[in-house]
This record gives structure tokens, C-alpha cells and sequence, in this order.
């Protein structure tokens, strides 16, 4: 046997009044999933060894996946993702009532979308397809998260379901990490969000055929949007990572024409 990994250990400070953390009790969130949720949600998540929380300051000690690859071939990963939501469909919010609604934050992430917008509208990188995309979503942040809460029954989501939340293991197992935005909707918006979020356009559609297909993601491709024009924000001018971004955004787009 070799050596034991360390345990992952995830500490968080109450999250700052009014932010979209505490709006939406991210951080407690994520310690009342591993405690509640983990133990029977069927999909492979880190083992839990401590989860506490004492007036929204939080602590988890996970087990160590340092060692498993990151990512997950996308097909494989979307029938995961479909498992768990087939699993827990008209069931989740009964069981745990303290999932977060969908569109909980629609006004706030409106607010910074909106803010956030001329900056990223003016960047080089954003084509023409891009931009008339984000031009459209402009003031309608709330508007088309409703859309998306409606886009499919309600399930158990990941809420950030995107490649670097996952892990695969040598034998081809894969795990799903971060659960901070666990919480209730269509299962068809963590598909949406790894697509804009993780996958090559030029895979797209194997990874929603692995996922059983498209139904509603058209509802949830402009919210999934909303999130990918904010992390292209944040990429540095020019890099590999901020027109990966845009190259799937565009897809996005094309699928909304």
C-alpha cells in the first residue's frame, strides 16, 4: 500500500454581507451537502472526513483526489451528470429544502453582468457573434434565468458542473468536486454550463448525446452565457484561456440563432 494523501483541507470566513456567497449561503451550503447529500447522491464526490460550520465560518476536510487527472472526457462526464439527475428528478427540493432556487441571485449577477459589460464588449477578442450575444442579454439577466429555472423538471444540479471540477481517476472513474452551488433545477443547466464552461464546440454534440439529448438547453444557453462573458472577463487579454471562452460562447450562440 502506498503512502496516504493528506487530507484536503477547505476553510471559509463568513462570506461578506449581501455578496452572491452569502445570498445564496454557498458556503454552508457545501457543509450541509457533505453531511446530507454525499452519503447517497450516487455520483462519486470526495469522501468527508470533518464538515462544520459555526456562524458561517466553514470547515472540510475531503479526501485528496491530487492524484486523479483533472477533467473528464466530455461524454462520460454528461452521462454522469444525466445519472445523477435522473436519479433525484422530483425529489430533491422535498428532501432537502435548503437547496437554493435556480434563479435565488438573478438580480445581483444582473447587476454585475450589466457593469461588467462595456468592459468586455470593447475586448478584441469578443467577435461580432459574441457581441450581439451579450448585447442581447443586457438588462435581462433576471428574465432569461427564469427562463432557465423552467427549462426542465426539478432535479438535484451540481451548479458549476464545469472540467475543473472534475477528477478522473487511472481506471477511468470520475469524481465531482466543489460543491458550493449545489443546488435544485433543470438538470439540463449543469449540462449547459459544462458545455459553455468546458467543451470544445467541435464536441458538443456528442456530449449531449451522451447526456440523452437536448431538451431545454436552449432555455438555459443564455444564462449558462451570462456566467461564461463573466470568467472572460477575468482572463488576461488575448490568452489561450479568454478565446476558448469566446470560441464557445460563439457556440452558444449559433445554437440560439
Amino acid at each position: 500500500m502506498g503512502p496516504v494523501s493528506e487530507p484536503f483541507i477547505k476553510r471559509r470566513d463568513p462570506a461578506p454581507p449581501g455578496s452572491i456567497p452569502d445570498v445564496l449561503a454557498m458556503f454552508v451550503n457545501e457543509v450541509r451537502f457533505y453531511r446530507e447529500v454525499a452519503p447517497v447522491v450516487g455520483v462519486r464526490v470526495p469522501a468527508c472526513l470533518t464538515a462544520q460550520e459555526d456562524h458561517g465560518s466553514t470547515l472540510l476536510e475531503l479526501e485528496n483526489l491530487s492524484d486523479w487527472t483533472e477533467g473528464a472526457d466530455p461524454a462520460p462526464a454528461a452521462r454522469l451528470l444525466a445519472g445523477m439527475h435522473t436519479r433525484w428528478a422530483g425529489q430533491a427540493a422535498a428532501r432537502w429544502p435548503w437547496l437554493r432556487a435556480p434563479e435565488a441571485a438573478s438580480d445581483l449577477v444582473g447587476k454585475l453582468f450589466d457593469a461588467t459589460w462595456p468592459a468586455v464588449a470593447s475586448r478584441p477578442e469578443c467577435s461580432p457573434a459574441a457581441r450581439a450575444l451579450g448585447e442581447r442579454l443586457v438588462g435581462h439577466v433576471p428574465d432569461v434565468e427564469r427562463t432557465a429555472a423552467m427549462a426542465g423538471p426539478e432535479t438535484l444540479v451540481h451548479g458549476d458542473a464545469s472540467a475543473r471540477n472534475m477528477r478522473t481517476s487511472a481506471t477511468g472513474e470520475v469524481a465531482l468536486l466543489d460543491w458550493e452551488d449545489v443546488g435544485r433545477g433543470p438538470g439540463v443547466a449543469d449540462l449547459a454550463w459544462f458545455l459553455v464552461s468546458s467543451v470544445d464546440p467541435g464536441d458538443w454534440d456528442t456530449t449531449i448525446d451522451g447526456y440523452g439529448g437536448s431538451t431545454g438547453l436552449r432555455d438555459t444557453l443564455p444564462s449558462a452565457s451570462v456566467q461564461a462573458f463573466l470568467s472572460f472577463s477575468g482572463e488576461p487579454r488575448d490568452s489561450e484561456q479568454a478565446l476558448s471562452w469566446v470560441a464557445r460562447i460563439e457556440a452558444a450562440a449559433r445554437r440560439l440563432a
